[in-house]
């Protein structure tokens, strides 16, 4: 190991911010001069196991912190992150990475971000600048950029959003989303490999259902579920249910989920896909339904409609595959309908995914490389001296 590397570390707490960052990973461990301190936790160590897919894809981890509580109430989450806040207090006094790199916008980041923040520790966060209206993780985004040092953002709208929020322009870099990188680095599976490893006959139309709690409105994931549930029951085909994520409000979705794939032939609920399996059902489905981010930041690479329920992606950038919906019966029944029409597909051929060309994770560990460390890499300038133009990072 290289004495003179610079130390990079990430944390990761839960398998969607891990399929965005694994390419920078890749990037990071191919890289002599630079050192992976690799902090997992969360949902990684508790049901799924998602910890064992990051060890099958190579990566040790410099520390392991279980901080969640076997509750999906707001006060669990919150006492869980006190939890995760301690710990990685005891992480960073045995490991001092030189920048900590976060991504994306789930409640446990902030409890990371604080901790840096008391070491003076520099963050890099991926993915600022967006806009979740409809649930917490807009505000969580936020206030982990405005305690972050570098931006690496996938639009100049992105960009844009971080420069009136008061952030240095020179701090803000516009890089494109690494979790696309890996849809152009994977060889996927073929059909009949993915039916083989799911244990289902992927008999079509293949229907990929994603649906995760409304943490604005804890009730209203419930009510749109149902709705989809309920034109899913009565559409032919396969429907490939993915387990919902641990926000509160999880485990009565989790519930109907389960009692739904028993009742309906041609359904199946899996804890956790691995990304590679995630991104042969795009590459092989008809239709993705639901309220994931996925939808909205990967699907356009594989020209998948899209029907996105509910508000928890309201006010996120969006390509022409993706047809909002209320929880309503009617209304996702005709946007099913729209989206399984072989004709309205063909139309998103020749679009391109507005989050970035697969080529972001070189463009990050390059600008990690060059940053220069030290005390003027922690100051952040007050966004009055920014917009008067008196900016110097």
């Amino acid at each position: 190991m290289n004495q003179f590397a610079k130390k990079i570390g990430i944390c990761t707490f839960a398998r969607s911010e891990y399929g965005s960052i694994l390419p920078v990973l890749w990037a990071i461990t191919a890289d002599p001069s630079l050192e992976l301190q690799l902090i997992v936790g969360g949902s990684h160590l508790t049901a799924g196991r998602s910890i064992e897919q990051i060890e099958k894809d190579g990566f040790p981890t410099s520390e392991r912190i279980d901080f969640l509580i076997s509750s999906d109430s707001p006060e669990a989450i919150v006492k869980g992150n006190s939890v995760a806040a301690s710990a990685l207090a005891e992480v960073f006094t045995r490991q001092r990475p030189d920048i900590l790199l976060l991504v994306g916008d789930r409640f446990e980041l902030l409890a990371a971000a604080s901790a840096a923040t008391a070491f003076n520790i520099p963050i890099a966060h991926v993915s600022g600048g967006e806009v979740t209206e409809g649930a917490i993780d807009d505000v969580v985004r936020h206030a982990v950029s405005k305690m972050s040092h570098l931006h690496f953002v996938a639009s100049q709208e992105q960009s844009d959003m971080l420069r009136a929020m008061g952030e240095s322009p020179g701090r803000i870099h516009v890089t494109g989303d690494p979790a696309l990188d890996a849809i152009h680095r994977r060889e996927l599976l073929s059909r009949e490999e993915l039916a083989t490893q799911l244990e289902i006959d992927l008999t079509p139309p293949v229907i990929v259902l994603t649906h995760h709690p409304s943490t604005r409105d804890p009730g209203a994931a419930l009510l749109e579920l149902e709705g989809i549930l309920a034109v899913l029951k009565e559409t032919p085909g396969t429907v490939i249910a993915t387990a919902p994520n641990s926000d509160a409000g999880h485990q009565v979705l989790r519930g109907r989920l389960e009692t739904f794939v028993q009742e309906r032939p041609g359904s199946i609920l899996r804890e956790c896909l691995g990304q590679l399996r995630f991104y042969s059902l795009m590459r092989h489905a008809d239709l993705m339904i639901g309220n994931s981010s996925s939808g909205i930041w990967e699907a356009p690479s594989f020209q998948l409609p899209v029907v996105n329920v509910g508000d928890r992606q309201r006010g996120r950038m969006r390509a022409g595959n993706v047809i909002d919906t209320s929880g309503d019966v009617a209304e996702i029944r005709a946007a099913v309908t729209r989206t399984l029409d072989p004709a309205w597909r063909v139309k998103l051929k020749a679009q391109p995914n507005p989050y970035g060309d697969g080529h972001a994770a070189g463009r990050i560990v390059n600008i990690l490389k060059s940053t220069a460390l030290g005390s003027e890499l922690l100051i952040k300038e007050s966004p009055l001296r920014i917009s008067a133009g008196k900016t110097t990072s």
